[in-house]
């Protein structure tokens, strides 16, 4: 894959880039990069152009000075459209791709193709939620990093019963993506996609793009019961639960997930 910079509102974004035709987009969780959709790009790559993003302050992408807002992240997804002369974009996100592709198709109809929500929500975060975030982010901040003591609840955030036993190269790969998260970075995304990230239920009664949620029923940061009432605020949307996956089911279920992407297209372009 080709790498590719975009200046945006929140920094220069790196962008890896494979393939050609109809442009998909797909954006990964918080404290991980774009190569969480690396199945996703080898399986698209022949027939889209597939662009795989590090989201603000994440990977390759330039350092957060601040908390942003998520339609700020949806002016990213805008900026990379303009910048590929793209009349129109697919957007597949995991929990934060999720929660911004839900403002991208809301806010810019005229620009989505079809949206693939995994893993994500609409609803503001709960007060035990916001607490355990930010415990998280105050510890990280002394630790220097997410490492030692913290490596565990990053891991049950992320990965279910399934992944943890049967698929170690998967942990790994959570630990290794965390580890590498700048901390500064990672307190402003953190902050402003779990405490701060507001109720878009109400927005998303506007989408009238295809939409696609999909649920892990392992996930215990965004439960199955969130993931269909985000479903439910989204008119025509069609939701799927995943069984045997977590909060990272593009990693965790990589075979599932292309085919239900591949069947949602095929209904709707």
């Amino acid at each position: 894959m080709q790498d590719r910079y975009v200046d945006t509102v929140l920094g220069r974004i790196r962008l890896r880039i494979a393939g050609d035709g109809q442009p998909m987009l797909f954006w990964p969780s918080l404290l991980m990069d774009g190569t969480l959709w690396s199945a996703q790009a080898a399986h698209f790559r022949d027939r889209f152009q597939v662009f795989l993003v590090d989201p603000p302050g994440h990977g390759g992408s330039e350092p957060l000075t601040g908390p942003f807002t998520f339609d700020q992240c949806a002016q990213v997804i805008l900026a990379i459209a303009d910048d590929l002369g793209a009349d129109r974009i697919h957007v597949i996100g995991n929990s934060w791709g999720g929660m911004i592709g839900g403002t991208f198709a809301a806010l810019y109809p005229e620009r989505t193709g079809i949206a693939v929500l995994m893993n994500a929500t609409a609803s503001p975060a709960g007060r035990r939620q916001r607490f355990e975030y930010g415990v998280l982010t105050r510890s990280a901040r002394l630790l220097g990093g997410i490492r030692g003591p913290l490596t565990g609840p990053v891991r049950d955030a992320f990965l279910g019963p399934t992944a943890k036993r049967e698929k170690p190269e998967f942990v790994a790969k959570v630990n290794e993506s965390a580890r590498k998260v700048d901390i500064r970075s990672g307190r402003y995304a953190v902050t402003s996609v779990v405490p701060r990230r507001p109720d878009q239920r109400p927005l998303f009664g506007r989408i009238r793009t295809p939409v696609l949620v999909v649920a892990g029923a392992e996930d215990s940061t965004f439960p199955v019961a969130e993931g269909e009432e985000m479903a439910d605020s989204i008119p025509g949307a069609r939701f799927v639960v995943l069984e045997q996956s977590a909060h990272l089911a593009a990693l965790e279920s990589p075979k599932e997930v292309n085919a239900l992407i591949d069947d949602f297209l095929a209904d709707n372009t």
